[in-house]
C-alpha cells in the first residue's frame, strides 16, 4: 500500500500530496462524492470508520523508501482527519511522521482538531468546510478553533465549496474574512441546485476583494462565471 499519492484533476488544487486516514466519514454529507469513487455503498461508508489498515506503519515505510521531504500533503479527500465521535489518534500520528521528514501539512475537516495544533507550526495549514448549508452557531464554533489555530501561528484557510447556500456563504464571507489567510470557492457539482452560479461567482470575488481576501476561484466555477 502506498498511502500517500499525487491528486488528479481538480484535487490537484489542493496540494503536492494527499493521504487518507480512515476508510469512512461519519458526517454524512448528501454531496459526498467519496463512496462512488471508491465503490463503497453510501450507508456502510458513513457507518464504518476506523483507521485504513496498518495506515502508519506503510505511510512511515513510504516515507523512508520514497524519501518524501518537503512537499504539502493534504489531509484529506476521501474521509475526514478528524471523523466526529471517533479517536482521531491515527491523525496525529500521520502528522508526526509527515513533519518528521521534513513535510508540511493541510488539514481539511468539518470536525476539531485543536488536539494536534502543537504539531503543527507556521508552515502549515488548518482549514475547515462550510458549506452554507448548517446553523450560525455551527459555524461560530468553527471559528472559535480557527482563531486557536491562529493563536498557535498556523496559517489558516476555509473551503466554501460546494456552496449549498449561496446566500449564507456570501454572508459567511463578509463576516469570517478576517479569521482566514486564505478562503478557496467552488460550486456545487454533480447535484441539482438553483444556484445562478454566474452571479454568485461574480458576487463572491467583489466581496473578496473588496475586503482584500486572499482567495482562490475552483475551475468549475470560473467556468461558470466566463459564460456568456
Amino acid at each position: 500500500m502506498k498511502p500517500i499519492y499525487e491528486p488528479k484533476g481538480a484535487a490537484k488544487e489542493y496540494g503536492d500530496l494527499a493521504l487518507n486516514i480512515y476508510t469512512g466519514c461519519p458526517h454524512r454529507c448528501f454531496y459526498c462524492f467519496a463512496p462512488s469513487v471508491l465503490r463503497r455503498d453510501r450507508e456502510r461508508f458513513h457507518s464504518d470508520v476506523r483507521p485504513r489498515e496498518n495506515i502508519v506503519e506503510e505511510t512511515r515505510r513510504q516515507l523512508e523508501r520514497e524519501g518524501i521531504t518537503g512537499k504539502l500533503i493534504h489531509l484529506c479527500f476521501t474521509c475526514d482527519p478528524y471523523p466526529t465521535g471517533y479517536d482521531s489518534t491515527p491523525t496525529r500520528e500521520i502528522i508526526k511522521l509527515l513533519k518528521e521528514y521534513g513535510n508540511r501539512v493541510q488539514i481539511l475537516t468539518k470536525g476539531d482538531g485543536s488536539r494536534d495544533f502543537d504539531l503543527l507550526d507556521a508552515n502549515d495549514w488548518y482549514g475547515v468546510t462550510i458549506d452554507g448549508a448548517c446553523e450560525w452557531d455551527m459555524y461560530f464554533g468553527k471559528l472559535n478553533v480557527v482563531q486557536e489555530a491562529k493563536a498557535h501561528g498556523i496559517k489558516t484557510w476555509c473551503s466554501y465549496e460546494p456552496v449549498v447556500n449561496a446566500e449564507n456563504v456570501l454572508d459567511c464571507i463578509f463576516r469570517f474574512n478576517r479569521s482566514f489567510d486564505k478562503i478557496k470557492i467552488g460550486k456545487l457539482n454533480y447535484h441539482p441546485s438553483n444556484i445562478n452560479w454566474k452571479q454568485f461567482g461574480h458576487e463572491a470575488e467583489a466581496l473578496c476583494k473588496e475586503w482584500g481576501v486572499d482567495y482562490m476561484i475552483k475551475d468549475s466555477l470560473r467556468a461558470e462565471m466566463e459564460r456568456k
